[in-house]
């Protein structure tokens, strides 16, 4: 403790605090770096995109995710939790998006993103009230669907991509994509520190390296790419609103506003200010806001980082001015296209051991919080039965349900969807409005 109050002092001394802010604010975009790049890059494969809207998306991702902090530091009436939180691109927004942009085409992703961040403006007022209806025996269930619907993108891209590639599964490929899972593996298990908390963006760097050594590395997105632009609204069209979207895209943001309680109360807890209602409604009113801006300049659903919050408790400086810098460099990375380039150059299959990983820690947050669950409670073992039977069978097979009325097909078609809908009537009906479930 008396350590930590001298990094304080030390930081609030005039003529120093700007220096380490700058660097504690470094060393925070580079811990969150990997997952913020992540989603474009991940929904821009899946969407196939050409090379200049791949740097076009992951470059006003960057930017968006710096605005998006700055919301939650600026505290006033209306919005901003006033801690030190860190807002990126939502990891399970990955699958739906590409679902939806698929399905209705993008001008539905981007609208469903505007209408969910509307919902979220208007709800977090009575978030607190219902927010019982998601113990963790829903959202566990739901994350955990989540990350294992994802699954199987990664192992495709592990392989090269496309799977009805002629060189899909080679040598070479298969190579990168262990290796960087590999190298994932050994930092994360055997790193300290900073150096830990940046695993998956050793592995990806690490894999792309080895990838230009065997010939495998383009690098004509960086020098096709400008030096600077400015982010446009409706880059990619006009916004479409699509009933079935739209619900989708708000019951991933009531989870991630759910994820996002946890790292509010973790930081509240590490910095010593108490986490009411009010900051609550403030932090998922800021939240709601950057949804609907990225929804605007074409990007996608933001939620507190959890990995941040390590980095806060572990340096022990508890204050806001390094996020503040950390923000600020997100938006002149954002302005730069070339350095959005940079992750283009990055190969399919390293991108998919990258994918693996993360994926699999989604789906095991999920399992994580589905361990509080009672399971002494034979009805809890049926709904978390019935609801991820549902997410992964009805997204293996969505023609199941083609002879029904498409606006049914709408929802039964979607595994994310029906899993949600499932665990939160089912627990209704089995446990109702109890505050008290695990």
């Amino acid at each position: 403790m008396e350590n930590e109050e001298k990094q304080i002092a030390a930081l609030n001394q005039p003529e120093t605090e700007n220096g380490k802010a700058a660097v504690l604010g470094l060393q925070h975009l580079l811990a969150m770096y990997a997952g913020a790049v992540a989603v474009p890059l991940l929904i821009g494969t899946g969407l196939n995109f050409n090379s200049e809207q791949m740097t076009y998306l992951i470059s006003i991702d960057i930017f968006m995710c710096g605005i998006a902090t700055l919301l939650q530091l600026t505290v006033n009436k209306f919005f901003g939790i006033g801690l030190p939180v860190v807002l990126g691109c939502a990891i399970q927004a990955v699958a739906p998006l590409i679902m939806i942009g698929n399905d209705k085409g993008i001008g539905a992703i981007y609208g469903s993103i505007i209408a969910s961040g509307i919902f979220v403006v208007l709800v977090s007022g009575i978030f607190s009230k219902i927010k019982i209806l998601f113990p963790p025996l829903v959202t566990g269930t739901v994350i955990t669907v989540i990350g294992l619907t994802l699954i199987p993108v990664a192992v495709e891209k592990m392989g090269g991509g496309v799977a009805s590639a002629a060189d899909f599964g080679s040598g070479t490929h298969l190579l990168l994509a262990f290796v960087t899972i590999a190298l994932i593996i050994v930092v994360q298990v055997w790193g300290r520190g900073f150096i830990k908390s940046i695993a998956v963006l050793v592995g990806l760097v690490g894999g792309t390296v080895l990838a230009a050594l065997l010939g495998q590395v383009d690098l004509a997105p960086v020098g096709e790419a400008t030096w600077f632009h400015f982010p446009q609204p409706f880059y990619f069209g006009a916004p479409t609103f699509d009933i079935s979207s739209i619900v989708l895209m708000i019951i991933i943001s009531i989870v991630s506003m759910v994820e996002s309680t946890g790292v509010y109360f973790a930081l509240g807890d590490i910095t010593g200010k108490q986490v009411g209602e009010e900051e609550l409604k403030k932090g998922y009113r800021a939240e709601g806001l950057a949804v609907i801006l990225g929804g605007i300049f074409n990007t996608f659903p933001y939620t507190g980082f959890s990995q941040n919050v390590g980095l806060v408790q572990l340096s022990g400086i508890k204050t806001r001015r390094p996020i503040y810098y950390s923000a600020f460099f997100l938006i002149a990375l954002g302005l730069l296209p070339k350095v959005g380039a940079v992750a283009q150059i990055i190969p399919e299959s390293v991108l998919g051991g990258g994918m693996l990983v993360m994926f699999g820690m989604v789906a095991v947050q999920g399992m994580r919080m589905l361990s509080k669950v009672d399971y002494t409670n034979d009805k809890n073992l049926l709904i978390i039965a019935i609801s991820i039977g549902f997410g992964l069978g009805f997204t293996m097979m969505p023609t199941l349900f083609q002879q029904m009325p498409e606006t049914l097909r709408m929802f039964t078609g979607n595994g994310i969807v029906m899993s949600s809908l499932t665990a939160i009537i089912l627990n209704l009906l089995f446990n109702g409005l109890k505050s008290d479930i695990k």
